[in-house]
């Protein structure tokens, strides 16, 4: 709290790319990776969300299989991990989802499968009248190989009462996540900030996921998801300065020392400040995305992909040395 509220931004940022340097040195990972959205149809309507829709709701879609297989042949001898989430569709079957995974495991096995947050998980448990620990097991058996970190928001009950009741409480990622660790899955930790979220609620969600960590060594990255209001409930919410979100990028580095790596997500940054985050604790910068959609329908105007060379460029033109890793 006293970093937050009294440290200048410059001090921060030495001390992050201290640590920063202690772990990865100029190192700077990125990943070949395509983001494919399966529907953005959902049975919650949570009030930070500009991406879902109901049934039949203008704007809706759901892919099928083999529309999911054809998106990922086109782009296949130019990734490494697939990233794959969606709504809580109310009429997905459990073989879709058991069925697309072993697809995708079978058709392309070279491709890692990151894929299905946590509350996704949870929902699917729910719907199909089985555990967690079972669903994940079945995945697993399909060839999925982690998690992604979304849907963690802000892991304090208040704010998420506020922001996606519908989500549930705070322990219901959690206890996902150490499930999904306790199987051998790997996943990320988001936090999205910059909507209702206190400072104090920043550290609070931070060290949830801190001690976890501690307990599973399950976590690979953390990400600082910057909140975009266009098309929410809280559009009148000035988003997030520069400045704040290299404030929240170092203290993240800082305070997550059991963690190895920190992103910074150019898809909500923006590309420019992601290349100065590299000096403010972040030692990853994502991936070539190729099609983002969910941040975009709530006003992002990064680019919705990026190529390897820029990516490369970025990187190296800061300073650092590009590594590619899954």
């Amino acid at each position: 709290m006293f970093l937050f509220e009294k440290a200048d931004l410059i001090t921060l940022g030495q001390l992050a790319n201290a640590k920063r340097e202690a772990l990865h040195g100029d190192k700077t990972y990125y990943v070949k990776n395509l983001h494919i959205d399966y529907s953005n149809i959902c049975t919650l309507q949570c009030s930070f969300c500009a991406y879902s829709r109901k049934e039949n709701e203008s704007g809706s879609f759901e892919l099928s299989t083999e529309d999911i297989l054809n998106t990922i042949r086109k782009h296949a001898d130019d990734i490494e991990q697939v990233h794959i989430v969606g709504g809580h569709h109310p009429k997905l079957t459990y073989a879709y989802y058991t069925g697309l995974i072993k697809s995708i495991s079978q058709e392309f096995p070279h491709i890692h499968i990151k894929a299905f947050t946590a509350i996704e998980i949870n929902y699917f448990a729910k719907k199909f009248n089985k555990t967690v620990y079972e669903i994940l097991s079945d995945f697993k058996k399909c060839g999925l190989a982690s998690l992604p970190g979304g849907g963690a928001e802000i892991l304090v009950d208040a704010v998420r009462e506020k922001i996606c009741e519908p989500k549930g409480l705070a322990q219901v990622w959690l206890d996902v996540h150490k499930q999904a660790h306790e199987l051998g899955l790997s996943s990320t930790a988001t936090m999205l900030f910059g909507h209702v979220e206190t400072l104090a609620d920043r550290i609070e969600h931070m060290d949830k996921i801190r001690a976890l960590q501690d307990d599973t060594k399950g976590f690979t990255s953390f990400v600082s998801l910057v909140f975009h209001p266009e098309n929410t409930d809280f559009e009148n919410i000035v988003p997030p300065t520069a400045h704040e979100i290299l404030k929240t990028v170092a203290i993240s580095r800082l305070y997550l020392d059991n963690i190895p790596h920190i992103k910074a997500y150019w898809v909500m940054m923006g590309l420019p400040l992601a290349q100065i985050a590299l000096n403010f604790g972040a030692d990853d910068i994502h991936g070539t995305v190729i099609q983002e959609n969910i941040s975009h329908m709530a006003g992002a105007n990064s680019p919705q992909g990026s190529s390897v060379e820029d990516l490369e460029l970025l990187i190296i033109s800061s300073g650092r040395e590009s590594v590619l890793y899954l």
